[in-house]
């Protein structure tokens, strides 16, 4: 069934049509990123993932360690990224209830085998960072920021991603600033800049029809990025996978081993520069809005919104719902996930629920993890999500705990 008004699953910033026009000062999206995150010098990639690959390559000649330890409820491409590198995934459950590493779990893991941690500030919250870094720190392991999801977001005043050793930021689709692909890399260290400035520049060649596809892909996200497009582009997808029994795809979960390494065009980059000039705004609303409507959520017996660590000041492109009962949740989704109302999942499974992973991941019980994966929805944070919808979802939710 076509539904004709569709709300994105995330909070992402539209483009607007003269994003594309030729700047008259030529801004250069690096310095202004630069600005936006208080850091001396960002480099953007092609993707997220790239930008974890190239950090990776970059670690493995200044160790021999061999092993990288993520959270085992994280997205797909993290440990592909991994697998890329010549690397071994090492997984540590979640806490309870929980985005964030569990710590006793953590320090079991995290031992002089491990080359570096991966802490990750999923649905743009911000993890608790202290522990994780002083336990890194202890084994001797580096930390690398995920923070694909949290671009603009801070942990004690200090942009996210620059807590660590090396950070990234996604630009794709959806997100707060996008070139449908595209991601960012900043370290403090100016040695650690140099050599990832090195490593890419040795694997991240050119590749002029890719790119070209990205522009198209690009536009195609300014025309189709808006409630009524997204019908089509979004949804249909999502109700035919949904009808199929395969939630996997329905969300994007269905992630190939091949990892695009190629430089970002000029064109593209001119339109994050323009765009980025409406960031901050956009970000200050989604907090606003989050905020209020994860209050007014968490008032449900049975109902808890996954919220920042007290530290932190995340960007909320979507409110994390976790239920107490899996079987709550899924009596929610059956009534809200179709409809067009921006109401989704994140990730399918734990890392170690994917069939596809079994390869790369260990198969290893992470009990809180798979809760996590077995207990959340999510919501749309975005502006185009009105106070009537959100009544609708918040009305559903309560009537299925």
């Amino acid at each position: 069934m076509l539904t004709l008004r569709e709300l994105p699953p995330t909070a992402g910033m539209p483009l607007l049509w003269h994003d594309f026009l030729p700047a008259t000062s030529k801004p250069d999206l690096e310095t202004m990123l630069s600005q936006f995150l208080g850091v001396p010098f960002v480099q953007v990639e092609c993707s997220g993932t790239a930008c974890l690959v190239i950090a990776l390559e970059l670690l493995k000649q200044l160790s021999p360690r061999r092993t990288v330890l993520i959270p085992a409820y994280t997205c797909p491409l993290v440990p592909l990224a991994v697998a890329h590198a010549g690397l071994q995934v090492r997984l540590c459950d979640t806490r309870p209830d929980s985005f964030d590493m569990d710590l006793d779990c953590l320090r079991r893991q995290c031992d002089d085998s491990i080359l570096c941690v991966v802490p990750t500030h999923l649905g743009g919250l911000v993890s608790d960072l202290e522990p994780v870094v002083q336990m890194a720190r202890q084994a001797g392991a580096y930390v690398i920021e995920d923070a694909a999801q949290a671009l603009g977001a801070t942990w004690r005043g200090k942009t996210v991603g620059t807590v660590g050793d090396i950070g990234f930021y996604s630009l794709a689709r959806g997100k707060g600033l996008t070139v449908y692909e595209g991601g960012i890399l900043v370290a403090q260290n100016a040695q650690l800049r140099s050599g990832l400035r090195e490593i890419s520049q040795g694997i991240a060649g050119s590749r002029p029809g890719i790119e070209l596809l990205r522009l198209i892909q690009l536009v195609g996200y300014c025309l189709l990025y808006n409630p009524t497009a997204l019908s089509l582009a979004y949804g249909a997808p999502l109700r035919y996978w949904l009808s199929k029994g395969d939630p996997v795809r329905a969300v994007g979960d269905d992630f190939s081993e091949d990892i695009p390494l190629h430089k970002m065009s000029s064109l593209r980059k001119l339109v994050a520069a323009s765009a980025l000039k409406r960031l901050p705004e956009t970000l200050a609303g989604n907090v606003e809005r989050g905020q209020r409507r994860a209050a007014d959520l968490n008032s449900i017996p049975g109902l808890k919104v996954i919220a920042d660590s007290p530290d932190g000041r995340g960007t909320w492109p979507f409110l994390t719902v976790l239920c107490d009962t899996a079987e709550a949740r899924d009596l929610a989704l059956a009534e809200l996930w179709s409809k067009g109302l921006g109401v989704s999942r994140l990730f399918i499974h734990d890392l170690a629920g994917y069939p596809f992973l079994a390869r790369v991941v260990p198969s290893v019980p992470m009990p809180n993890a798979r809760s996590l994966s077995a207990r959340t929805l999510t919501i749309s944070n975005s502006a185009w999500l009105t106070d009537s919808d959100f009544s609708r979802i918040r009305d559903t939710l309560a009537a299925s705990m």
